[in-house]
């Protein structure tokens, strides 16, 4: 039997089952970054960070079965055959099954799935319909708490693709169902359809995030998508940042550019660059894995010809600047980044400076 017959034979369900089985060792091996906590390993995100977003159960209990995880950040969940995918992409899936039978150290041999035989809809599409689902029943944000949450971090920039909840159902940490006012965004693809809605659970009492675990969560599909404003459709020149309020900031200080939240640092080295940007302003956060999902975006972007260009804040993320020094500041030190490197790649004649390119953003920058 060839390599690649062997491995069209792998039961993706029994390799996750096995892995299931060894979770701690798994995520010693895989994720050495992570920590124990009683019955979870935590790190960050799926890139295997340190933090405490993403949980490994590591032993059933209560019912619930070993070896699935959640990120309760950006609210991906899988077993652990789908962690070990985002640990090795980009890998071709024959070869992820390989690499989970040499780990277990088997090559289990199943029937393959009858053509035409009804298969379960997965999870990732029930999700992608409630979260599109959710977003439609928003209203708008126009003197809500959505708007005063935003405004309140110094953000003035806002779109269509917001919408505000009064009342958005939450299982509590003890299981109980809440009702928690929420901002909502709509997650969309390079076609523009909604592929699912980000929820950030705020204190109508403090006008800030509610006090729950995990107050910013996705519901539907986010991986190689992102919450979209301005002219994304046409533009060749995009702004991609982490962080809904991150990425705000940077259209609070440039009303007109094309702007693109894609919430977490792993999902913005994964967002799929839309075919008329030729140029690609990254607007990382200040951390290290801001950096590393910052380079693998660019790289990415250099295998598209479409030129990178990472533009770091001062603190720990570009709304942080924005609220320490002001919307003028946060414009001044952003066009002379941008002058800069537009001038060192001759983006646009050096004579005329930023100031056409930038006033094409809602400001412009003249010297």
């Amino acid at each position: 039997m060839t390599q690649a017959k062997q491995q069209e034979r792998y039961d993706p369900g029994q390799l996750a089952n096995g892995l299931a089985g060894h979770a701690e060792a798994f995520c010693r091996h895989y994720f050495p970054n992570g920590r124990k906590v009683g019955n979870y390993w935590q790190m960050a995100d799926v890139t295997g960070a340190k933090g405490r977003s993403l949980m490994i159960r590591l032993r059933a209990f209560g019912g619930k079965r070993s070896g699935k995880w959640v990120d309760n950040q950006s609210g991906e969940y899988g077993d652990l055959l789908d962690l070990l995918q985002h640990r090795l992409e980009p890998i071709p899936y024959p070869d992820l099954l390989q690499e989970a039978a040499d780990y277990l150290g088997e090559r289990p041999q199943v029937a393959l799935r009858v053509p035409g035989e009804h298969q379960p809809a997965v999870a990732s599409n029930r999700q992608l319909k409630a979260g599109r689902r959710l977003f439609s029943y928003g209203r708008s944000i126009e003197r809500s708490l959505a708007e005063a949450y935003l405004r309140g971090r110094g953000i003035r920039r806002f779109g269509p693709a917001l919408a505000f909840h009064p009342n958005v159902y939450l299982q509590g940490e003890t299981g109980k169902r809440l009702e928690i006012p929420a901002l909502l965004s709509a997650i969309t693809d390079n076609a523009g359809q909604v592929t699912g809605c980000s929820r950030i659970f705020l204190d109508p009492s403090t006008n800030r995030l509610a006090d729950i675990e995990a107050p910013k969560r996705v519901l539907g599909r986010l991986h190689g998508n992102a919450i979209r404003f301005g002219p994304w459709q046409t533009a060749t020149d995009l702004f991609a940042g982490e962080g809904l309020e991150n990425t705000l900031s940077v259209g609070t200080a440039f009303p007109r550019a094309a702007l693109a939240s894609c919430l977490t640092a792993n999902h913005l080295a994964a967002f799929i660059i839309p075919p008329t940007i030729r140029r690609l302003w990254i607007v990382r956060d200040n951390d290290d894995t801001g950096e590393r999902g910052a380079m693998r975006l660019a790289d990415r972007a250099r295998g598209l010809a479409v030129q990178p260009f990472v533009l770091t804040p001062e603190r720990e993320d570009f709304n942080a600047d924005l609220q320490a020094g002001g919307v003028s500041a946060l414009r001044g030190r952003l066009s002379g980044l941008i002058a800069a490197q537009a001038i060192e790649h001759d983006l646009w004649p050096v004579h005329e400076g930023a100031g056409k390119e930038l006033d094409g953003w809602g400001w412009t920058c003249r010297s």
